[in-house]
């Protein structure tokens, strides 16, 4: 019996955004994984989407990349209040 399942599409998307980061830098995963101390084969899951990672271990990631732990999320879009009146 195989198990599978879909992650988020926000989920999906930090997956996206690390991969982009991690390539910005010109590491590879076990640079990475040198770097932030995290397991080079987490942090391939993690960018394959089968793996949902905790916030420690983001935190951990976005240090290696020197980046803040929220360019791993999608930006919402801005929403332009309306007055009325």
């Amino acid at each position: 019996m195989v198990l599978s399942f879909t992650l988020t599409s926000s989920a999906t998307t930090m997956a996206l955004l690390l991969k982009q980061w991690r390539d910005r830098r010109g590491l590879s995963l076990r640079q990475l994984g040198e770097r932030s101390g995290v397991s080079y084969v987490t942090i391939s899951r993690i960018e394959t989407g089968t793996f949902d990672p905790k916030v420690t271990t983001l935190e951990k990631l976005a240090r290696a990349l020197g980046i803040n732990v929220r360019d791993l999320f999608p930006r919402e879009p801005r929403r332009h209040s309306t007055r009325r009146g």
